[in-house]
């Protein structure tokens, strides 16, 4: 498998990460954990939901911008059978709901508020991270 490093790219897109986070925080005072923004629109409250609305929207126009703006989408395989990517995505939900946040909520914006809790949980998320490609990749070959 061949990867392309790609740091300028990669600079301006935690850029653009970090700016979100603290536009946010700014603006309405919360964090920008992506589950915590998802799980609330599922519980919601009086004058939560637009910019919960807005901040997903957000997620999602931003890559077909990008599309737009370069001329198309890098490729993207995508190899893993369909139970195997759901059953994957059952646990990262159960995952972020048992660390109380997401990569972006501890990661992002946990480390920045200096956190301990977020420091905890993102050395979780990267063990494990780790430890899931060293098994797939090396352990049972992939």
């Amino acid at each position: 498998m061949e990867t392309t490093f790609t740091p300028l790219s990669a600079f301006i897109g935690g850029i653009l990460i970090g700016l979100s986070a603290v536009l946010l925080m700014l603006a309405n005072g919360r964090v920008a954990g992506i589950s915590g923004i998802v799980g609330g629109l599922f519980a919601p409250q009086a004058g939560e939901t637009g910019w919960r609305i807005a901040f997903i929207v957000g997620l999602l126009a931003g890559p077909l911008l990008y599309a737009a703006a370069t001329g198309g989408a890098p490729p993207v395989a995508v190899t893993p059978s369909a139970a195997l990517l759901i059953a994957g995505g059952l646990l990262v939900g159960f995952g972020t709901r048992l660390g109380g946040g997401c990569t972006s909520g501890h990661g992002v914006c946990g480390l920045a508020r200096l956190s301990p809790r977020s420091l905890v949980a993102t050395g979780v998320f990267l063990v494990v991270a780790i430890a899931t490609v060293f098994v797939t990749r090396h352990a049972i070959g992939g």
